[in-house]
């Protein structure tokens, strides 16, 4: 994963609550090729494979394969990503991202 922390000249935390209240949420895929999304209060990281970001609805990790950081609109809270889009899940578990279940874990289900 890419640590938004070396990104250079781009501001990558957009925890601008206050501004960020009126910020409406709304996702746009065209044909899996690429992906918009509005509302976006912060980038945490990403790598080709995936994006994982916290936006006005909650967080959000986007998987696919070739994935590219497009456009980063920390004023307007918005994001662009191309490559092939494979899923959008909003995770419900706090910001923290899921973990990869183990082998033992799947044998005892």
């Amino acid at each position: 994963m890419c640590d938004l922390n070396e990104v250079k000249g781009m501001d990558v935390n957009m925890d601008k609550s206050k501004e960020m209240d009126g910020i409406n949420h709304a996702v746009q895929i065209n044909e899996r090729k690429s992906i918009v999304l509005t509302g976006v209060k912060k980038l945490d990281n990403f790598d080709s494979k995936e994006f994982f970001l916290d936006s006005v609805m909650g967080y959000i990790l986007i998987k696919g394969e070739g994935l590219e950081l497009i456009k980063l609109d920390t004023f307007q809270g918005t994001l662009s990503i191309k490559g092939k889009i494979n899923s959008l899940n909003y995770l419900e578990s706090g910001g923290k991202k899921p973990l990869k279940e183990g082998m033992i874990s799947k044998l005892f289900k």
